[in-house]
């Protein structure tokens, strides 16, 4: 059964001067494993990670750090929760993820189903 779908899209170049701009944001929405990839790849993970917030009907209180988007050896992305997520997540009865992420034209996309 599907709980939630969230989609996001991230304008890389205005992505790119928020994080100029605001040097903590990095810190604040990305875990250290995330952290040193390439702009493109973080604006996907942010896209992800709004896409996440959208599937689970943007709950307050997400600590952006309590999602982490991985990438499996043959490329496939996925999603991992923990913390203040991960307890929204379990309350609303998901169980699994599916996560697809796309950048192109100076725009990175995700889509998330929330499946319980």
């Amino acid at each position: 059964m599907i709980i939630g779908v969230g989609v996001d899209m991230v304008d890389l170049a205005r992505f790119e001067r928020q994080l100029e701009r605001t040097p903590k944001l990095r810190e604040r929405l990305f875990t250290p494993a995330e952290r040193e990839l390439s702009l493109q790849s973080l604006a996907a993970r942010f896209a992800a990670k709004e896409a996440v917030a959208k599937a689970l009907s943007a709950p307050a209180g997400m600590n952006w750090q309590h999602c982490q988007i991985g990438r499996e050896p043959s490329g496939a992305p996925y999603v991992v929760v923990t913390g203040t997520i991960a307890d929204i997540a379990e309350a609303k009865g998901v169980r699994r993820w599916h996560l697809s992420l796309s950048h192109d034209g100076g725009w990175a996309t995700a889509m998330v189903i929330a499946e319980g």
